[in-house]
């Protein structure tokens, strides 16, 4: 692994040097695989970036946080917050930086940029699809990403290596060793019918039952660009005194999660986890708050695979599950050459978790 470098840009900095902390104990060298780089702003906003350090004929990983809204610059005479669009252009700039020098460039991007316009309706544009086309003609060999809003996507660029990951085995695993609950009466739940496909997952891992809520939405209106919920019903089989696990990939501004988690409280659930890869709290947590408060749910489980504001982690109510291994091993692989399956699929060590903590409990 001589030949590979990391160039972590400002949005995950943090993560990055968990990153390269795994991966020097894994190629067991003291040699640090981060690439200095500057990324800086002009007074009119216009960004640069500059590579401190030949990346001549190496096997580079940039690594971006595109949901990192804490990241601040000078723009006139007033305080700008970077945007995914800034995040983005920012990435670009590392690749115009880099140009052929490099033996291969990946991306590592845990939120996808633009991913919940993976589709279009009417005249919208289509932002996702169009980034990725972009990235491949900037000749980005792999694009790495987390828990895709939708999968079909990758779609946009059928001749490329995009690989999708998911955090289940870490989330899970963090789930088993925190909650002292049974772990025979758990009940999963989509909170819509975009999260079946993992909550389904969820529901054969710990072998029980499962049910969705159908969202109804005001197609009259938008507001904060989507047609506001009008009202949430639940499909499927009763759950009255079951510990109910709700799954999905992403909470945005929560109220929606959090109506889910009231329905499913009055509906008789005993124990109510949330689980979402990325959680944005894009309204802030006092609505959150608040659901906790009234005793909706009892704990959100998500991952440091986007930015969390720090005091956040300090909530009673907020376990963020740290992922960075997982990234290690993902860029291990790829520079290695070595098949990713193991790590795409990892059900039957998820499987041999669940069954190994219920045997726990019964002893």
């Amino acid at each position: 692994m001589t030949d590979l470098k990391l160039i972590v840009l400002d949005s995950m900095q943090e993560m990055g040097e968990k990153v390269n902390a795994h991966l020097k104990k894994m190629c067991k060298t003291k040699e640090d695989f981060i690439v200095p780089v500057v990324v800086s702003k002009f007074n009119n906003g216009e960004g640069k970036v500059k590579i401190s350090e030949s990346i001549r004929n190496k096997d580079v990983y940039i690594l971006s946080d595109v949901g990192n809204h804490s990241i601040t610059y000078k723009m006139y005479d007033y305080i700008n917050h970077k945007s995914p669009d800034d995040h983005y252009q920012d990435i670009k700039r590392v690749i115009y930086a880099v140009r052929d020098h490099s033996k291969c460039n990946s991306i590592i991007m845990p939120l996808l940029y633009a991913s919940r316009q993976h589709r279009r309706a009417g005249r919208e544009s289509l932002d996702c699809a169009a980034s990725l086309q972009e990235l491949v003609g900037l000749k980005v060999k792999n694009i790495v990403t987390f828990d895709l809003h939708d999968a079909d996507i990758q779609n946009a660029i059928p001749n490329s290596s995009f690989e999708n990951f998911y955090p289940t085995k870490e989330i899970i695993e963090s789930f088993l060793n925190n909650e002292d609950i049974d772990f025979q009466n758990i009940f999963v739940i989509a909170p819509d019918t975009g999260a079946i496909g993992r909550a389904n997952l969820y529901a054969n891992l710990f072998k029980c039952n499962m049910g969705f809520f159908r969202k109804e939405r005001d197609t009259s209106v938008l507001v904060d660009g989507k047609n506001p919920i009008i009202d949430h019903q639940y499909v499927g089989p009763k759950f009255k005194g079951k510990n109910v696990i709700i799954v999905d990939d992403m909470i945005a501004s929560g109220d929606s999660i959090s109506d889910v988690s009231k329905v499913a409280r009055e509906l008789g659930a005993n124990k109510i986890y949330l689980t979402a890869t990325f959680a944005l709290f894009t309204k802030g947590i006092e609505e959150i708050q608040k659901a906790y408060d009234d005793k909706q749910f009892d704990k959100i489980y998500t991952t440091n695979l986007t930015y969390q504001n720090p005091e956040y982690a300090k909530l009673p109510w907020l376990e963020v599950v740290d992922c960075s291994c997982k990234i290690a091993k993902v860029i291990c692989h790829l520079n290695q050459g070595k098949s990713l399956s193991p790590l795409l699929n990892e059900s039957a060590e998820i499987t041999e978790m669940i069954t190994k903590k219920i045997t726990e409990k019964a002893e």
